[in-house]
């Protein structure tokens, strides 16, 4: 258990870290060519970019909390700790680096045993840091966030994540997007994950969701949703969404809205 004090302590310094490497990967995207891309799947791109930025967060991480093991995209570090683990996305968003476009981030996540305690999302382009701890509350740039306050679906602008190399549930997704349109302001799909949830914890857009995410990608932003007032689940409406591969993040007011969509889809 860690208290309160280091926790806070803790979750300075992680913002620091991030902010550190988010620079790192700030001044590498200046003359950063297409050639240095690799592939770890189809249309899973990765560079060096990513690798490097996560030994810069690996290595300070490993000096403020000993004890923690990792849980890392990129495999830098995998030894586990049974109680605390740090889960990292060094570069979330990486299709949109490698092509210019200006939307990725940095993602870190402190878990004790299944529980997001510490979150921060560093947005690199806009320099926005966004970050929470348990029971804390959610920030952005040291200014308190807030979910949205739109109260219905036909008043919210969704946020999602378009399937690019495992197609076997397109139908299924294509079916809840195409209710989805019809039914709000319209989708949005900025390419990365970590700040697709941001969004929905400062009430840029109303709701998220997307599937087949790994740990990483949705850890830290989970628990900035939730702390700054909003709701997270799974398809079915429960809690496996950190490991589940699944996630449903809104303002809470919709969120039932979206999930019967999304069960009719899945069903």
């Amino acid at each position: 258990m860690i208290s309160t004090e280091k926790l806070k302590l803790l979750l300075e310094k992680t913002q620091e870290i991030a902010k550190e490497a988010g620079a790192f990967i700030r001044r590498e995207r200046q003359h950063f060519n297409l050639d240095r891309v690799e592939h770890k799947g189809f249309n899973d791109l990765v560079s060096y970019v990513d690798t490097e930025a996560e030994k810069i967060i690996v290595n300070k991480l490993s000096q403020i909390l000993p004890e923690a093991g990792f849980i890392t995209e990129e495999g830098t570090n995998t030894t586990k700790a049974e109680v605390f683990n740090w889960v990292i996305d060094p570069l979330d968003g990486t299709t949109n680096f490698v092509h210019g476009v200006p939307i990725f981030c940095v993602s870190i996540a402190l878990m004790e045993r299944e529980e997001v305690i510490l979150g921060v999302v560093y947005e690199v382009n806009l320099h926005e840091c966004f970050y929470a701890m348990k029971g804390g509350g959610a920030f952005c740039n040291d200014t308190r966030i807030r979910v949205s306050a739109a109260q219905t679906l036909s008043a919210s602008l969704i946020a999602t994540g378009f399937p690019y190399y495992n197609f076997d549930l397109i139908d299924k997704y294509l079916a809840a997007l195409k209710s989805l349109m019809k039914s709000s302001h319209g989708a949005r799909r900025f390419g990365s994950a970590a700040v697709d949830l941001c969004y929905v914890a400062s009430g840029r857009v109303e709701g998220f969701f997307e599937y087949n995410l790994n740990s990483y990608d949705v850890a830290a932003g989970t628990l900035i949703v939730e702390e700054a007032g909003g709701k997270v689940t799974d398809f079915s409406g429960g809690r496996d969404f950190i490991f589940g591969r699944q996630i449903l993040a809104t303002n809470e007011k919709i969120h039932e809205e979206i999930l019967n969509d999304l069960k009719k889809a899945w069903a």
